[in-house]
């Protein structure tokens, strides 16, 4: 195959597969960390194709960032996905990919788009899993859209350094509820962990963590801060940027902790932190990997849209992390509002 030929099938990729009931809720909804899973396996494919399409050391395409991912529609299990992955933009050291996926009815023939994300991959050497390689140049279709590219890559890269900064700070893992002394609707009430080896089968060549595994695993702490919240059937709306700051190794021990930050009247925000802590190279001590925040709505038997139970809030942290979670939310139903202005 010619180099032209190698690198214009790397620059797309199309992947399908049956919805079956352990990708679901209890109603039939598919979990949105299995979409996310799905999404960043396209990623992960097309990623080290595409980076391996010049001469020098081989490499594997690692997940640094997933940019914010709104979920458009519910998937149901008997649905088939279908995962679109285009590489978009690529700098000296990452690239970022496009996905798109869409659901097919099976009976009926009928199609929907559920979700787009933007996700930037850095490739490691498999010789040298410390060097970053260098990314082969795209062919763009015009100068105005490799700019753009660059704006939204210097864009996250600013932000991955902002949300770095805060990264410090340890949440106590909290696998069940204290009951006894704290009321529902608090913080405290419907906090959770959950605590998960990471083995062979959740890691890349390198033996590094996939980071779609790391995002079924938030998803689902995620969802149950929701659910004893709400006490309802709750899906995922959308998903924040998740960055993910350092590797997780096959080996470590990983926390992940979600707790409620705001809720409005139709949605809540779950800020959800990973902790590695690697058990035979102990001495290196526990790590923050990975931060996002995750937004859940609340439905009904017939899939409706329920109000969501007010939080009630202790101490001065709890409402300014409210606070900071409002402005998200009306940050990002703006942009919601203008996306669509411009679609009309």
């Amino acid at each position: 195959m010619s180099g032209t030929q190698s690198q214009a099938t790397a620059s797309s990729l199309q992947i399908c597969r049956i919805m079956r009931p352990d990708d679901a809720n209890i109603v039939g909804n598919v979990h949105g960390g299995t979409i996310l899973k799905m999404i960043e396996e396209a990623g992960c494919i097309i990623g080290t194709r595409h980076c391996n399409t010049q001469p020098g050391d081989r490499c594997a395409a690692q997940l640094a960032r997933v940019e914010r991912t709104d979920f458009l529609y519910p998937m149901f299990i008997g649905e088939v996905a279908h995962v679109s992955a285009e590489i978009t933009y690529a700098s000296k050291h990452s690239v970022e990919v496009q996905v798109h996926v869409m659901s097919e009815n099976i009976l009926t023939g009928a199609t929907k788009m559920t979700n787009r994300a933007a996700l930037w991959y850095v490739p490691f050497s498999l010789e040298d899993v410390d060097n970053v390689t260098e990314v082969p140049p795209i062919k763009y279709a015009s100068p105005g859209q490799e700019e753009e590219g660059k704006k939204r890559y210097e864009a996250q890269k600013m932000e991955r350094l902002e949300t770095k900064e805060r990264n410090g700070e340890l949440l106590i893992p909290v696998s069940a509820p204290d009951r006894t002394t704290k009321e529902p609707y608090t913080v405290g009430f419907s906090q959770s962990s959950l605590i998960h080896l990471v083995g062979p089968s959740d890691c890349t060549l390198h033996g590094f963590v996939h980071g779609g595994v790391t995002m079924k695993l938030m998803d689902e702490v995620a969802g149950i801060v929701a659910a004893r919240h709400c006490k309802t059937n709750i899906v995922t709306a959308s998903v924040d940027a998740i960055n993910f700051h350092r590797k997780i190794m096959k080996g470590c021990v990983v926390t992940v902790s979600g707790r409620a930050t705001f809720a409005s009247n139709k949605s809540m925000e779950i800020e959800v932190f990973v902790d590695a802590d690697p058990l035979i190279e102990a001495e290196k001590g526990k790590y923050r990997a990975v931060t996002a925040f995750f937004t859940y709505i609340s439905l009904d038997k017939q899939g409706k849209p329920l109000s969501i139970p007010p939080m009630k809030l202790e101490g001065d942290e709890e409402q300014r992390r409210f606070e900071d979670g409002k402005m998200r939310y009306l940050q990002n139903k703006a942009k919601r509002l203008a996306d669509k202005e411009r679609q009309q």
